[in-house]
């Protein structure tokens, strides 16, 4: 085998209540990719969430998003091997896709030999639609994403050293294109003011401020609408914010993110069905390592 890297890559939460396609945290919650150039063919490995259910031929969206990025450097490789090790769980609202994809775009650039250019964002988010999950993933901390006429943008700001972010993630799972069409078209200006406000609150309370951070994490625009699609994470939201607890679905749901000022939840809440992830905030993004991959081997021997 020729060239190799290994990929670790955060997991995100995104939106973070009113901030909806623009904000998006990085959690310490990681997935692993290794990837080595063979002479020829492609096999790909996938272990731990999705094993048995994500594909493994050049459907696999690290695979794709690797192509693409190998694709804008010039390079192509004759043949892949890819072990995949999950750790993000599927559909639940915490940038496991674009995870894959931050994965895959910084692999082919690492192949090809060349840094991550600015285009890297744009390969990545292309494939959610959306920059929010895929910024946390490259850059760490916390975000702010946008889009430029075709262009995604993203800028990365430092958060409060006092966050404690507590995910509960329950089994069921949710598609982002199911929940997102549930959306209105148009939503009542009111509603559109209060979410703005809150949004610009939300960062400096992420930032300087947690105090502020129940209030800041209110929204009316898009979670009211997608709260049939899952209840018990509407129920858990609310039972959290009335405990004094700033909560907001993560991404699409159905996870539910919560910051409680000490780390801690209240008792007696409606927790069944969820599982607690205690996540610090990743304070770097991504990291890449180049060197010899034996992938039927356990490590990487760096270089």
């Amino acid at each position: 085998m020729g060239g190799a890297v290994r990929v670790r890559v955060p997991a995100s939460t995104a939106n973070l209540g009113p901030g909806f396609d623009a904000l998006g945290l990085a959690l310490e919650l990681y997935d692993e990719v290794e990837v080595a150039t063979a002479a020829a063919g492609l096999h790909v490995e996938v272990h731990g969430e999705g094993a048995g259910h994500v594909p493994t031929d050049q459907k696999n969206l690290v695979v794709r998003a690797l192509l693409a990025a190998c694709g804008q450097c010039g390079h192509r490789p004759a043949g892949l091997v890819l072990r995949c090790r999950n750790r993000i769980p599927h559909s639940r609202g915490l940038g496991s896709s674009a995870a894959a994809a931050v994965a895959g775009v910084l692999a082919g650039y690492a192949l090809a030999g060349m840094e991550p250019a600015e285009a890297a964002l744009q390969i990545a988010a292309g494939f959610d639609g959306h920059a929010d999950n895929a910024a946390a993933s490259l850059l760490g901390g916390l975000v702010i994403s946008w889009k430029e006429e075709t262009s995604f943008r993203a800028t990365r700001l430092e958060p409060h050293p006092d966050l404690m972010p507590v995910l509960l993630v329950p089994e069921q799972t949710s598609a982002t294109e199911a929940t997102r069409g549930l959306l209105p078209a148009e939503v009542p200006h009111a509603d559109a003011a209060f979410t703005a406000g809150r949004a610009a609150l939300l960062v400096h309370a992420l930032t300087a401020d947690p105090r502020l951070l129940r209030v800041a994490m209110e929204d009316r625009l898009h979670q009211p609408y997608r709260r049939s699609a899952y209840p018990a994470t509407g129920r858990l939201v609310d039972a959290l914010r009335a405990s004094g607890v700033p909560a907001a679905v993560s991404g699409a749901g159905p996870t539910v993110l919560a910051l409680p000022v000490n780390g801690e939840l209240p008792a007696h809440l409606p927790t069944a069905g969820f599982m607690q992830y205690r996540l610090a905030v990743a304070r770097t993004g991504a990291i890449v390592e180049r060197g010899t991959i034996d992938l039927w081997g356990p490590d990487v021997r760096t270089t």
